[in-house]
């Protein structure tokens, strides 16, 4: 396994068996690396950027609101609350553009050519997202669509529910688009010549007869993984292993993951044995991961939500 102290510098870190999460800035950790250093980024970045500020999580643990709401509950079950992404003004959006554009000219840096990105997004913001990362210098390559049913959208308009009863502001959301994103391969150089060059400019398939699919049928994150990371935006790692397993295609190479959380990404990795490293500013959820990502990486997952057969599993529905 390569070394990743150098990556560290002079922020607090933990070290795993394969992977390392560190304390620090995503940007400015990002600055600091060495350019084409890394060869893949599987991330859930904070969509709305202020959702993540700390006055707006002092707000969510206080149960005050801000752009956190409280989603509606259906079977009686307590409900972890969401960003009121439709809350967003013409000037934050202009932010999260520049946000994005931002952080996408920092991740082609960071990246070797042909090197991919698996990133988060939502509905309602892929297309400003997206749109940011292409213009730091990062090539479109599509979108995984998590299928998985939430609790967003779906309502009736506000303060209006009687008087439009078969009425809703937003349909219910059932999937969860991940922006596919690479940096651009050098002028001249095929995928193939990539690979040998770099080990990275495609996707790992899922076997030798199997591709990988832009399509995963998912899960809401298992309760049992919620008891080990309390973070508002965990994924469950019957997903994220599979994101980490094709975002490598040679099986070899550094992930880093810039927004961490409670380090679904980090601990996918471990599971797998590939190296991560992952990255968060926020010392309490920097704190949790530590703890979380051994007991995440061991959990066993069943093959049921596997890839192996997307189109059999779609008729099988």
């Amino acid at each position: 396994m390569q070394s990743l102290e150098p990556f560290t510098f002079d922020y607090p870190f933990h070290a795993f068996s394969t992977s390392v999460v560190i304390q620090a800035d995503s940007f400015e950790w990002l600055r600091r690396i060495p350019p084409a250093s890394v060869h893949a980024i599987v991330t859930d970045p904070p969509y709305g950027v202020k959702e993540f500020d700390l006055e707006q999580l002092e707000k969510r643990a206080n149960g005050n609101g801000g752009i956190w709401r409280i989603p509606p509950s259906f079977d009686g079950h307590h409900r972890a609350p969401l960003p009121r992404f439709t809350a967003l003004t013409p000037k934050e959006r202009e932010r999260l553009s520049a946000f994005f554009q931002e952080w996408g000219r920092l991740a082609a840096r960071a990246l070797v050519p042909g090197g991919h990105i698996f990133i988060a997004s939502n509905a309602l913001l892929s297309q400003l997202v997206f749109s940011a990362l292409v213009a730091g210098g990062l090539e479109f390559r599509g979108a995984i669509i998590r299928l998985v049913r939430t609790f967003r959208g779906g309502d009736r308009p506000k303060h209006a529910e009687a008087e439009f009863p078969e009425v809703c502001s937003l349909p219910r959301s059932c999937y969860e688009p991940w922006g596919i994103f690479r940096n651009p391969l050098p002028p001249g150089m095929t995928v193939s010549g990539c690979l040998r060059t770099y080990g990275t400019g495609g996707l790992r398939r899922i076997s030798t007869e199997q591709p990988f699919n832009d399509v995963i049928i998912s899960e809401r994150t298992p309760q049992n993984e919620r008891a080990i990371a309390n973070h508002p935006s965990l994924k469950p790692q019957s997903f994220m292993r599979q994101l980490v397993r094709a975002v490598l295609p040679l099986g070899q190479g550094i992930i880093v993951d810039t927004f961490m959380g409670a380090g679904s990404t980090v601990a996918a990795a471990e599971s797998l044995g590939l190296t991560c490293i992952g990255v968060e500013r926020h010392r309490t959820y920097f704190e949790m991961a530590i703890q979380a990502i051994p007991r995440l990486a061991s959990l066993p997952i069943g093959s049921d939500l596997s890839q192996h057969s997307f189109l059999d599993m779609f008729q099988s529905r």
